[in-house]
């Protein structure tokens, strides 16, 4: 493009897209060089040969996908043959420009949408977001770390006593300096914030060797064996000559890869060794994340033996007990199934103790306020749910207790409800609501059924429109079976059982 020479009324004309935050991590890591050589977001032909054979379509040897998919109707307009019509304006979630794709190749992938591949050029700058003085570049970290060997560690999940003792290992080992690598571009695989995660590398900083902390916009894209050789690539880019897999990390290709020891708690000194060396009588095993999660549920301190206490606070911070954390209680079912009612009656008893801040969201509502102007489509189906999910997140996000009850009668959409209440630190309970068709049109309150049997109405879920049943719900209820009172009892008794309200009183 006449060597990335952008003219400013270019800029202005071209169509901008709003990146998703897997895209938006994979374009600051290309704009920062932590994918070298990788300038851009991978063509058709890219991702081919990668599936093929490992390599570009250059023959440059890339195991990684690095895509870009944006709207057909967005990219209808570009040609990828002129380099005057081909320039895409990616922006953030704010529509502010980031960097200008020059797109070479524009292909269709699924229903509405394409995938474009092609070089990225900075035009603004990504000055959001915490922590940014631990953002830095490759090319600003490699010049101040110290010569010789580098041990990289991908710190996604805090960094306990065996963690730190198995970086204190390694970096004896190869006798290397330490660099610490926090992805922040999403909450880790616990569901801790980005935030909270770089506090508690923090806190133990007194307990591991001279470090070096950077924050790189990693992404987990739920495959570990891709996970693990693109976090490789992006610590070699840093400087790492060496990588530790610490916990259930993986590593692979690039830097050299160090797996740690099985290390064991020795009550008798209070260190931590490799197990093979300490009595079994005397062996204290690390707790499993899921222990962790589960102490701090409930609002137990975590074990000094196990947990530096600076980074025990910052957890306890971070992840209140669960009868004070924020909640979503997500209420699905067929029209008539009584899911309304339910959440009416869980609501009035929780105001009635006050206990909790509740915001009661109910489908019909919501498609007044909320929601108004969206269709009984497939896609209008989802955004009523992504709305109503947003606005519950936002009041978990808090520490409030949201309860919504649409019919939500697609998987994807609760399940992105459910991703957006852990994105905002929140829990996230799914009630299905399994009262029967045949029972849900007896009743028939607001005659929708009747009118979709006689084909006045199209569209209606049970009918002539798919429900697909949740396989995934905490809590399945069927009123055909359960009166309301028994069924309100049986939500409160759940959340009192799982740790989500203090008082056994509030069961009636």
């Amino acid at each position: 493009m006449n060597g990335w020479v952008l003219p400013d009324e270019l800029l202005r004309h071209a169509p901008s897209y709003a990146a998703r935050m897997r895209e938006l991590a994979d374009l600051e890591l290309l704009l920062s060089g932590a994918l070298a050589p990788i300038t851009g977001f991978h063509t058709q032909a890219d991702l081919e040969e990668i599936a093929r054979v490992g390599r570009l379509a250059d023959g440059t040897p890339w195991p990684v996908k690095i895509t870009l998919e944006v709207p057909a109707g967005l990219v209808a307009g570009l040609d990828p043959t002129n380099p005057l019509k081909r320039v895409l304006v990616l922006t953030d979630p704010e529509g502010a420009p980031l960097a200008a794709l020059d797109a070479v190749d524009v292909w269709p992938t699924r229903d509405g949408w394409c995938g474009a591949g092609g070089p990225v050029r900075r035009i603004g700058e990504s000055g959001h977001g915490s922590f940014r003085r631990l953002r830095l570049t490759p090319d600003e970290i490699k010049p101040v770390l110290p010569p010789g060997r580098v041990l990289g560690v991908i710190a996604d999940r805090p960094l306990h006593r065996p963690q730190l003792a198995e970086i204190a290992y390694a970096s004896r080992t190869i006798a290397g300096h330490v660099l610490i690598l926090i992805p922040v571009a999403s909450p880790g695989p616990d569901g801790l914030a980005p935030e909270a995660l770089v506090r508690t590398v923090f806190a133990a900083r007194d307990r591991m060797p001279p470090a070096t902390i950077v924050a790189v916009p990693l992404v987990r894209r739920g495959d570990d064996v891709t996970d693990a050789v693109l976090r490789a690539r992006v610590a070699e880019s840093y400087g790492a000559t060496h990588l530790l897999a610490v916990g259930t990390a993986m590593s692979g290709g690039g830097p050299r890869a160090l797996l740690p020891r099985e290390l064991a708690y020795d009550g008798r000194d209070g260190q931590w060794r490799g197990a093979d060396d300490i009595p079994p009588r005397h062996r204290r095993v690390a707790l499993t994340a899921d222990e962790v999660d589960g102490l701090l549920d409930r609002g137990v301190p975590l074990p000094e033996w196990h947990t530096p206490p600076a980074v025990a606070r910052e957890l306890a911070r971070s992840r209140p007990p669960r009868r004070v954390r924020g909640l979503v209680v997500f209420f699905t079912g067929l029209s008539g199934s009584g899911k309304s009612t339910i959440a009416r009656g869980v609501a009035d008893e929780l105001a009635e103790t006050g206990e909790r801040s509740v915001t009661l969201i109910d489908g019909d509502v919501a498609r007044r306020f909320l929601t108004a102007g969206l269709g009984y489509s497939k896609a209008d189906r989802d955004e009523n749910v992504r709305r109503i999910g947003f606005v519950a997140a936002e009041a978990a996000r808090h520490g409030g207790l949201a309860l919504c009850c649409p019919i939500a009668p697609y998987a994807r959409a609760r399940a992105a409800a459910r991703y957006l209440a852990r994105m905002a630190g929140a829990g996230f309970v799914l009630v299905y609501v399994a009262t029967p068709l045949d029972i849900c049109e007896e009743r028939d309150r607001k005659g929708l059924y009747a009118r979709a049997r006689e084909g006045k109405i199209a569209g209606m879920t049970g009918v002539d429109d798919p429900y697909e049943v949740p396989t995934d719900a905490d809590l399945v209820i069927d009123t055909s079976s359960l009166s309301i009172d028994d069924a309100v009892d049986a939500v409160l008794d759940h959340l009192v059982v799982e740790g989500w309200l203090d008082r056994p009183s509030l069961l009636r």
